[in-house]
């Protein structure tokens, strides 16, 4: 058995296992981390396969991106565990069956392309057809045949972003902020007030400054407070 072989089985093997563990582990976050663990594997063998560009997106999307966000949204939220078991040991056998029913129609359809009886001619014709690296021939199609709609995509991605920031900036008024251009431009005696009162006061008389100097000014940001 070749050493690339070997690798597949590894890597198939331990994405089988994080994959059941994803569906079986109950805690959430270690769900998340197996899931994780899954993708890497699916990587590696996307990689064994020469498919280079779909193992770096599944690596830098999925697990850079989409998955870290999840975790991140499963760790912040107080997910009530007990309930989401509710009901489920009354609804297994229902979920086994298509389960069941799913598995066997996925081997049917997939049974085709494992018989070693016949020759692999699709993936002759492939390599027949681009000699050059799976990347460097993708990058080719994208950026000569479909470079128009990479284009679009890109100018509607920076709408959907721009739009996305305009619709949370929101000015909240009972929110409290800080102006460091007018905490430096403040003066001393914009912060000061001096007050001369008498030094003896008699039994019930109101005491009244007499004299002050520079009143405060009160700066803009305070007043929005």
């Amino acid at each position: 058995m070749d050493p690339q072989a070997v690798l597949f089985y590894v890597f198939s093997a331990i994405l089988l296992f994080a994959a059941f563990r994803v569906i079986t582990v109950s805690n959430p976050v270690h769900a998340a981390l197996f899931l994780v663990l899954s993708f890497f594997q699916a990587s590696g063998i996307w990689m064994l396969l020469e498919a280079e560009f779909l193992s770096i997106t599944l690596v830098l999307v999925y697990v850079g991106a989409v998955m870290v966000l999840f975790l991140f949204v499963v760790m912040m939220l107080d997910v009530d565990l007990e309930s989401l078991r509710k009901g489920f040991w009354r609804n297994f056998h229902l979920a086994a069956t298509l389960g069941a029913v799913v598995a066997l129609e996925l081997t049917a359809v997939l049974m085709g392309g494992f018989r070693l009886s016949q020759p692999a001619r699709a993936v002759g014709a492939v390599v027949d057809a681009a000699p050059i690296p799976n990347t460097q021939a993708l990058g080719i199609a994208l950026y000569t045949e479909f470079l128009y709609p990479l284009e679009l995509a890109a100018v509607i991605l920076l709408v959907a972003i721009i739009a996305a920031i305009a619709l949370t900036l929101r000015k909240r008024k009972d929110s409290k902020f800080q102006d460091p251009s007018e905490q430096i431009r403040v003066q001393p005696k914009d912060r000061m007030r001096l007050v001369k009162m008498k030094s003896v006061v008699e039994v019930g008389e109101v005491v009244e400054p007499m004299a002050t100097t520079q009143p405060t000014q009160s700066t803009p940001a305070q007043e929005k407070k």
